[in-house]
């Protein structure tokens, strides 16, 4: 299959839902192309979360600068599930981070694209390496624990979890931390699927009601859908305004999404989890797209 990546950098300024799902769109077809190219990888968790990252990285909540990267004052993302780093991928090289013909090589050898994030691979955006289960989530605390306590910095620090990784017990320590050191320059979304590799969440080992668990660790939590953008900056307002006027509340975004979204065969099936579409699914999910 002939792929091609256009290339386009979007800008990190708020925008309209309108404007948003142009952005999401494109990210969602750079994963199916990657997916596809690559012949191996996650689609699922990548599709269903897109809209996630559209209103994190270009609607004005995170500062970053594609020229400059790892300038000293951006604000952090940690993808604690990295398997699901085409998403993330996708958004770096929507934002100008790098250029998009290098989304070709995901998974292959000696690629800056690994099947999950590599900060030792110098892909600008990457902040650390992740994908084993929870310990990205962790590293991420630590991270604002060192702004807020250590560098008194205004930094921000923002990192997604699967719902499936909350069966993790490493999770519940980092949040517990959060909480405890009043970590209000911390936001912790969790993509709410209710699909991992193996079957529904709640039929796996039942993590319900995940809202219940957060408020009772500490969190300011607000429960959205995943796919509507008014709903999400509204959540991510609810953090940003901790931060800004320094409540000693972390934020947890609990984001209600379906997996494969915007593409038919895929949506809400836990079997894509881990699974990339063939040609002739690859050429009708674009055409869907």
């Amino acid at each position: 299959m002939n792929v091609e990546f256009e290339q386009i950098s979007f800008e990190n300024k708020r925008k309209s839902s309108k404007e948003l799902s142009v952005i999401a769109r494109e990210i969602r077809r750079d994963i199916i192309k990657m997916l596809v190219t690559a012949g191996s990888g996650h689609s699922g968790g990548p599709l269903g979360s897109s809209d996630i990252f559209t209103t994190l990285y270009f609607n004005g909540n995170m500062s970053f600068d594609k020229h400059n990267p790892l300038y000293e004052h951006r604000d952090r993302f940690v993808l604690s599930a990295g398997h699901m780093c085409p998403v993330l991928y996708a958004t770096l090289a929507n934002a100008g981070m790098f250029p998009k013909a290098e989304l070709a090589t995901l998974r292959k050898y000696n690629t800056r694209l690994q099947g999950h994030p590599g900060r030792d691979m110098g892909l600008p955006g990457i902040e650390t390496s992740s994908g084993s289960l929870g310990q990205g989530f962790s590293i991420a605390v630590g991270m604002a624990m060192s702004d807020k306590l250590l560098d008194k910095t205004e930094k921000k620090v923002y990192s997604l979890t699967g719902d499936g990784e909350l069966q993790e017990g490493s999770i519940w320590e980092a949040a517990m931390s959060a909480s405890h050191f009043k970590l209000d320059n911390f936001c912790w979304i969790i993509d709410n699927n209710d699909c991992q590799i193996d079957g529904r969440i709640k039929d796996v080992m039942d993590v319900y009601p995940i809202d219940e668990k957060c408020r009772a660790f500490g969190f300011d939590t607000v429960v959205c859908d995943g796919h509507n953008f008014e709903e999400l900056q509204a959540a991510f307002d609810v953090f940003l305004n901790n931060q800004k006027n320094k409540t000693g509340r972390p934020t947890a975004i609990i984001a209600k999404t379906f997996m494969g979204h915007g593409v038919s065969f895929m949506e809400d099936s836990y079997k894509w989890h881990g699974m990339p579409p063939n040609e002739t699914q690859a050429i009708q999910a674009l055409e869907e797209l």
